[in-house]
């Protein structure tokens, strides 16, 4: 029945103009599939901007090949300051590998505030916050593409570009479960010592969420540090600055010379072995900028960022492991976006409201 549904919402979102989450890729089709159930749905390629008032990514019908030598770096001749004078961000999945060849960077260039940036439409069923679940991949996976709330497409990340802003590097770890490019698995890599200068960013480490030694820290949904099977990894996030902590100098992450940690992490999850998750329902992404006080969790959309919960939103004392309340874990719904769009067109077409989320 479900299947049916998508079908025919596709032909009825084609025939009334219904805005459909897609975008106009000439150089590879979409696929999406929610990992909830198992089925798939296909984006339709269209090469007309996207009305729906989210971004609209337009390709020529070049391929890259046509462009340059596959085994010619574009960018070998070209000295930093070229590259960033009149910088954008990378255009598809080869240009992100051969800039990270040289630490060029592939995403959005501004130093993020310690707190995210919530979007203005936040989907929720009843009190829940709506969790994401759809995966949209191109088809050889190495794209993976952002929705915003409402299911459409307004932005991408690239396997093996280097990335520094909250979302982008959010997204990332999730479709990747690897770490973008420009970051050091050591805590200690130098600036200086590295191709990514200014753009380095530091840590991946396992996180163990034993709330036995640090009990003022909430405990992270089946997390392996209590008895749970997931395994959570931590990353750094460079920020303008962290004022919640004094014990953490509130200045920017990287300056190009040193590199003040900060308190912001992204906490993530990883099978032993660093094996990827498949199943979406087990792939938790949660930000803190109290040193692991207080967590939100990433929601699989730009601008989707769950209800903090944790010590000082219990009203305990900052890192304090007498004085401490740590609220637990806020649950989501999970719900596939784009399966809910359209559906919406459905409901569009038909004058009345069936179903929601799935």
């Amino acid at each position: 029945m479900k299947k049916f549904l998508l079908v025919l919402t596709l032909i009825i979102s084609m025939l009334v103009g219904c805005a459909i989450p897609t975008v106009g890729y000439s150089s590879s089709s979409l696929t999406g599939s929610n990992s909830s159930n198992g089925s798939a749905i296909s984006a339709p390629n269209d090469s007309s901007s996207d009305s729906s008032g989210g971004y609209s990514f337009v390709e020529n019908d070049r391929t890259w090949d046509d462009v340059i030598a596959p085994d010619a770096n574009p960018y070998a001749e070209m000295s930093e300051f070229e590259f960033y004078e009149n910088y954008e961000p990378a255009t598809s999945y080869e240009d992100a590998v051969y800039r990270s060849e040289l630490g060029f960077m592939s995403g959005d260039l501004e130093t993020p505030d310690q707190e995210p940036q919530k979007a203005t439409y936040m989907p929720v069923n009843g009190e829940k916050y709506v969790r994401n679940t759809t995966d949209l991949y191109s088809d050889d996976g190495n794209t993976y593409y952002i929705l915003d709330g409402n299911g459409y497409i307004v932005n991408r990340v690239f396997k093996g570009g280097g990335y520094i802003t909250l979302e982008e590097v959010a997204a990332y770890v999730y479709a990747f479960g690897e770490i973008p490019a420009n970051y050091s698995e050591s805590k200690k890599t130098k600036p200086a010592s590295s191709i990514w200068g200014e753009y380095l960013r530091l840590n991946f480490s396992q996180f163990s969420g034993s709330t036995t030694k640090y009990p003022y820290e909430p405990a992270l949904p089946n997390i392996s540090g209590i008895g749970g099977s997931l395994r959570y990894y931590e990353i750094d996030i460079g920020t303008t600055g962290t004022d919640c902590d004094d014990r953490y100098a509130a200045k920017i992450y990287n300056n190009g010379t040193t590199i003040t940690r900060g308190a912001a992490r992204i906490v993530f999850t990883v099978y032993d072995g660093y094996e990827f998750i498949e199943d979406a329902d087990d792939r938790y992404v949660f930000y803190t900028y109290n040193h692991y006080n207080d967590f939100q969790e990433y929601l699989n959309y730009q601008g989707g960022w769950g209800e903090m919960f944790g010590n000082v939103t219990g009203g305990g004392a900052l890192s304090s492991k007498t004085d401490c309340n740590p609220t637990p874990y806020v649950e989501t719904f999970n719900a596939d976006l784009r399966t809910s769009l359209l559906l919406s067109c459905l409901n569009e077409f038909l004058g009345k409201e069936y179903v929601i989320y799935c």
